[in-house]
């Protein structure tokens, strides 16, 4: 792994392509999936050093993916992105061991700012 591994999990398009326009060129190798089923399949074959996932999704919602993501995996850091931002879910999210929350839209600065610290962290540990 050469920056780190980035699974992003997201049903929108435009957040998918703006996450790996910000981190590819920064020299992270970035995967996507359209839902948190697709996502937890991929970390079944890859290895991700950060996933970060949308909170709002059709079928598995972030939290579930999170939870998921801390039974099976917990050395991998989990950034959940949305645009419904609330302190209860905020608080919800980073009590289940997610490493930080973003409010859409965010910018690229932000996506690599967060990206950067969970790495770090994980390097630490």
């Amino acid at each position: 792994m050469e920056k780190g591994k980035i699974l992003i999990i997201d049903d929108e398009d435009i957040v998918l392509r703006s996450c790996q326009r910000a981190l590819s060129p920064a020299g992270y190798d970035v995967r996507v999936a359209k839902n948190g089923i697709d996502g937890l399949k991929m970390l079944e074959t890859e290895a991700f050093a950060v996933v970060l996932t949308d909170l709002k999704m059709p079928d598995l919602d972030g939290i579930e993916v999170l939870r998921r993501i801390r039974e099976t995996w917990p050395d991998i850091e989990v950034i959940i992105i949305t645009g419904y931002q609330t302190v209860e879910t905020a608080v919800k999210a980073i009590k289940l061991g997610a490493f930080d929350y973003i409010e859409k839209p965010f910018s690229p600065e932000q996506i690599l700012s967060v990206i950067r610290n969970a790495i770090e962290r994980r390097t630490k540990q």
